[in-house]
């Protein structure tokens, strides 16, 4: 009796210990959305339910009208029903070329009605493919062709790379999303190193589509003092405030700490720039942008440099109603 009591007992210690490994690795997965995604050179997750909830973004529609026939067909409105997107970007051999430089494999985790997205993806695309049992609608889209499948009840499959691989290799990883260490090479190499309760991140490399010709590296023709093939991690975490923390990974702490000197005097200058042009700011919109740059801080850890800055919630919620600077201004 005793040995059975005993017995018993072990059992049960080993399912309790097993439910807790398992439920830590869950903890530690990446989202369901990220781990669908394809090999890529780069990768974005956005979880929008907190946003939704510090701003209430959801009652003030913001989609383009653009996307009003998709709205009025589907019934799906993008600001109150997408909850997840994970974005994966790939590097194309011919940025000449007529697909341009960049791929790109988007996963939605989104509420919709099934039938109404069907019908309406069968009325504008151009072919059909059953793959792994799902369908794949091609739909033409600026001069590509966008292919869409239904993975699931909430999961919407997209990419526009030249050829059915990427959207495949979606549909492949959808069957065994069920383990917590699916997902591509990058996400393995990188996730590690995303902060906890992030609801956004972004891992991979900044090249795209910011590099020239030349290996320069520019966004709205402001060349950065970064390498152009430069590895990032970068996250926003959303408690009392929004946190902003970008790391880049240098090759060398010397290169680093060259880095760092040459953000800290470009930042120097937008904070200058932003004095002179506007000394006091005339909505409070404007003051909660002017206190977040005010909390930037980038600073040296060994070959790393780091990016950091603060939004209270009350200035999130200004600052997601900054108005639009009109035209000619």
């Amino acid at each position: 009796m005793r040995k059975r009591t005993l017995f018993t007992l072990l059992a049960v210690l080993a399912i309790v210990c097993a439910l807790a490994v398992a439920v830590y690795l869950w903890q530690k997965a990446p989202p369901k959305v990220a781990r669908l995604l394809p090999e890529s050179d780069a990768m974005l997750y956005v979880d929008l339910k907190p946003l939704r909830t510090a701003t209430h973004f959801d009652r003030n529609p913001v989609s383009p009208r653009s996307f009003q026939s998709f709205i009025d067909a589907t019934g799906i409105l993008p600001e109150r029903d997408v909850d997840a997107v994970a974005l994966a970007v790939h590097r194309l051999p011919n940025p000449n070329g007529p697909n341009g430089p960049a791929a790109f494999s988007l996963v939605f985790q989104c509420h919709f009605d099934r039938a109404r997205l069907d019908h309406y993806l069968a009325s504008i695309s151009t072919a059909q493919e059953i793959y792994a049992g799902r369908t794949i609608y091609a739909v033409p889209s600026e001069g590509r062709i966008v292919r869409v499948a239904l993975l699931s009840s909430d999961l919407v499959a997209t990419s526009n790379a030249p050829t059915p691989e990427q959207i495949h290799l979606i549909l492949d990883r959808e069957r065994a999303a069920a383990s917590p260490f699916a997902g591509s090479a990058l996400l393995e190499a990188r996730f590690a190193d995303v902060p906890a309760f992030s609801s956004a991140w972004a891992i991979g490399h900044i090249a795209l589509p910011f590099a020239a010709e030349d290996g320069r590296l520019s966004v709205f023709g402001l060349e950065l003092p970064l390498a152009a093939d430069s590895t990032f991690v970068a996250s926003l975490r959303y408690t009392t405030h929004l946190a902003l923390r970008i790391d880049q990974i240098a090759p060398s702490d010397a290169e680093a700490a060259r880095t760092a000197h040459s953000l800290n005097s470009l930042l120097s200058l937008v904070r200058s720039i932003q004095l002179a042009q506007q000394p006091i700011p005339h909505t409070a919109a404007e003051a909660a942008l002017r206190d977040f740059l005010n909390s930037v801080a980038i600073a040296q850890h060994t070959d790393r440099v780091q990016l950091t800055g603060a939004l209270p919630a009350n200035d999130l919620r200004d600052l997601t109603h900054l108005r639009p600077v009109p035209a000619g201004r």
